[in-house]
């Protein structure tokens, strides 16, 4: 993430600019770049109609937190559950009564594709987890983490499957009412999954890896619509991974409350004020506060809320520590073990099968035959 916050991000009219780190908020007409008086005019006019759009007291659902930075601007984060025809609604009704200038959402550049694919594929690649998938993810992420995510797929393939709804609608609802706001950026604010699952897994142990995968494996608690509901005070992906995770407190860690860090971080950069294009260099530079809306799982409200107004430091959550001695040892000792059970079941397997191709009559007879065959000294 070093240096993307220096980098300014550009403006989008007809469809948000999709961006993975924070940035200063820049006009879609620059200052010191040729323009005319019709290009003010004409920014001015869609400004001054973005402004009417938006409502000074807006009617805002329940599910959204107002918060406020230093400069004045305002942040609106959207509390949702990741599968929740809802959290859709509500996300779109805060977007088109505020009318930001910004909307981040808890996506990754790993996992962008899903604003642009179809419900029906993506309810398809949800449920579909195939070894093409997981070579990606190995060779993304290392085996332990890519295993991992994996798991972690297999249980929102689960939730997928008992629903029948396909991950991250809010977020696809976000993007499409983004683009209909005139300047709004879109931003991508959570933390590169590879960065966090690798380290989840140097946060456990050797033991508390195995006995996390033996969880995951064997989820298969049914789940019904009204469950999601009934979570959205809390999401149902992150209440159910919290059950899961509630013994491994180091994991929790790294999964919830270093994102929720890395979410605050982003909404802060987002919440910059917005400098106004002026008609000629002569004219004073004039900012005003920024608007914002922020889409994230309801679990992570609580963390954005405590960090909002502390000191924050990303370099530290964004580097992923060694693997100890001790894990070392364990995944090699773990490695041999497997090698070698694997290599005496095929031992035992090639016994057995040559035992039973000799006990045949026809293996019998050639044997006899052979020994006639065969000159005798």
């Amino acid at each position: 993430m070093e240096g993307q916050d220096e980098q300014p991000l550009r403006e989008a009219s007809t469809e948000p600019i999709v961006t993975s780190g924070g940035s200063e908020v820049v006009p879609r007409v620059l200052p010191g770049e040729p323009q005319n008086l019709s290009d003010v005019d004409a920014f001015h006019l869609l400004l001054e109609m973005k402004l009417k759009r938006r409502q000074e007291r807006p009617n805002l659902p329940r599910t959204v937190t107002e918060l406020v930075a230093e400069d004045g601007s305002r942040v609106y984060v959207v509390g949702t559950a990741h599968f929740s025809d809802d959290s859709k609604k509500d996300v779109a009704k805060t977007i088109r009564e505020v009318q930001p200038d910004v909307v981040v959402v808890e996506l990754c550049q790993y996992r962008v594709s899903m604003l642009k694919m179809d419900e029906r594929t993506l309810l398809r690649e949800a449920k579909e987890i195939s070894l093409e998938k997981l070579q990606q993810a190995v060779r993304q992420n290392g085996v332990m983490s890519g295993l991992m995510q994996m798991l972690l797929l297999k249980v929102s393939a689960h939730i997928t499957e008992q629903l029948g709804m396909a991950p991250g609608g809010e977020f696809r609802e976000a993007f499409k009412e983004a683009s209909k706001v005139p300047f709004c950026k879109f931003h991508l604010g959570d933390r590169p999954i590879p960065v966090t699952f690798k380290r989840a897994i140097a946060a456990l142990s050797f033991w508390q890896k195995i006995k996390l995968a033996w969880g995951l494996c064997f989820l298969s608690d049914p789940i019904s619509k009204d469950d999601v509901e009934r979570c959205k005070q809390k999401d149902l992906l992150e209440q159910m991974m919290a059950e899961m995770i509630g013994e491994f407190p180091d994991l929790h860690r790294t999964i919830v409350s270093e994102r929720d860090i890395y979410l605050t971080y982003m909404l802060r950069q987002a919440a910059r004020r917005l400098e106004l294009p002026r008609a000629s260099d002569a004219e004073p530079r004039k900012c005003v506060p920024s608007v914002v809306v922020g889409v994230v799982g309801m679990g992570h409200v609580p963390g954005i809320e405590k960090n909002w107004t502390t000191d924050l430091n990303i370099q530290e959550i964004m580097t992923v520590p060694p693997p100890s001695v001790c894990g070392r040892v364990s995944w090699l000792a773990a490695k041999a073990a497997f090698l070698g059970l694997l290599g005496y079941g095929l031992y035992w397997m090639g016994r057995r099968a040559s035992s039973l191709v000799l006990s045949l009559p026809a293996a019998q007879y050639c044997l006899q035959r052979a020994s006639e065959a065969w000159p005798h000294k």
